[in-house]
């Protein structure tokens, strides 16, 4: 777990240094999009397994008891972590990038590229 929280903690500060805030910008708008996504998707896909083994237990496909009610156990055992954690936790990561984004920010303008000069063809203001 240390890796993928250095790589939400390191990569506005490296993004931000090295690139400037039009790219910090970017970095934490895709960020925002993407993790809503994920969100989304991790909270209706756990819903969904719950809801499927609820399903069964009703007394579709062979009920309690039968093969499928195990694999729709399984199912709903992957499906809780997914829409009671995983969904929610995205939002943490997405307040502490937007946070250290903003702690570092008044040294990000002074150490990007200097305005003026181009870099990969677009200039930086």
């Amino acid at each position: 777990m240390i890796a993928p929280g250095a790589l939400v903690m390191l990569s506005p500060i490296f993004t931000g240094y090295l690139f400037g805030v039009y790219a910090l910008s970017g970095l934490l708008a895709g960020s925002l999009v993407s993790a809503v996504q994920m969100a989304i998707s991790s909270s209706n896909t756990g819903g969904a397994w719950d809801n499927a083994k609820k399903y069964v237990e009703q007394g579709n496909y062979g009920g309690k008891g039968s093969e499928c009610h195990k694999a729709a156990v399984v199912g709903d055992t992957v499906g809780d972590p997914l829409k009671d954690t995983s969904g929610p936790a995205l939002n943490i990561l997405m307040k502490l990038m937007a946070i250290i984004s903003l702690v570092f920010s008044t040294s990000f303008v002074g150490q990007a590229i200097p305005a003026g000069e181009r870099w990969a063809g677009y200039p930086q203001n």
